[in-house]
């Protein structure tokens, strides 16, 4: 079993408590002492406040910031609700 991937420069970071915590480091994954910090993420266009709670413990920091906006699956239009 591998031991989960922490980036070592986000740890010295939380260990200054300097918040919030600019980071492109979305693979790495949040251990308990990363709780009650605001990191943001970067998401390949603009970065994204995350506030870590106790839930998210775990899990990884690209996870809560999703890379790709969705716009729905098409919209009605006015002219295809007249031919019903």
């Amino acid at each position: 079993m591998r031991a989960p991937y922490i980036d070592q420069k986000l740890m010295a970071k939380v260990g200054k408590k300097v918040n919030p915590i600019k980071t492109w480091a979305r693979n790495s994954q949040i251990p308990p002492e990363f709780v009650g910090t605001t990191f943001q993420v970067h998401n390949g266009h603009k970065f994204v406040d995350v506030n870590i709670h106790e839930s998210m413990v775990g899990h990884r920091l690209g996870e809560f910031a999703p890379t790709r906006t969705f716009r729905g699956h098409g919209a009605i239009v006015k002219r295809t609700m007249e031919k019903t």
